[in-house]
């Protein structure tokens, strides 16, 4: 199971890594004249991405959380619940980076707060959702099986904002 759920994360990096330039550049270069319709692919490109992403956290999931048939017919739906509502949170989060990376150069003191308390918000609201979801899950599978959905979760969410994080640069603090 470890060797799957490192395969995978490698294959998640990899992807994000190809995917996506760094959205502070591809802010600027729309900001400098590119076209909306460069903007409309930027989103296109992030959107099928984030599609991407999702496909293959559930089967990241699936491959390391051990469901009998009938424990799988419980549980997907929730999942899929469960997503439907992260997805909500990662919207948030997606509009917080574009509003960073287009307002990076220009960055103020008000701004960096607003954008910190933002970001802790979004942060926590995942928190609470994964929160919400544990006794959900323990109805339909085991406590361990519901750690074993919390663990890979968690992993992919951190692989996730890794790559996504290190593709967006510092505030600049000198200016």
């Amino acid at each position: 199971m470890k060797k799957t759920v490192i395969a995978a994360l490698v294959a998640v990096c990899a992807m994000m890594l190809t995917s996506v330039p760094t959205i502070a550049q591809e802010a600027q270069s729309t900001q400098n004249g590119q076209s909306d319709t460069a903007k409309a692919a930027m989103e296109a490109n992030v959107q099928l991405m984030r599609e991407d992403l999702r496909s293959q956290r559930k089967q990241i999931t699936a491959a390391n959380v051990t469901l009998t048939p009938d424990e799988a017919t419980k549980f997907w739906p929730i999942y899929d619940q469960y997503i439907k509502e992260t997805i909500a949170i990662n919207d948030t989060r997606w509009s917080l980076i574009k509003e960073y990376a287009a307002n990076y150069d220009k960055m103020t003191d008000k701004f960096a707060e607003d954008y910190i308390k933002k970001s802790a918000g979004v942060d926590q609201q995942l928190v609470a959702l994964r929160e919400k979801y544990i006794p959900i899950f323990e109805k339909v599978v085991s406590p361990k099986k519901t750690a074993q959905w919390y663990q890979v979760d968690r992993r992919l969410d951190l692989v996730i904002n890794l790559q996504l994080w290190a593709m967006i640069p510092l505030v600049d603090a000198t200016k």
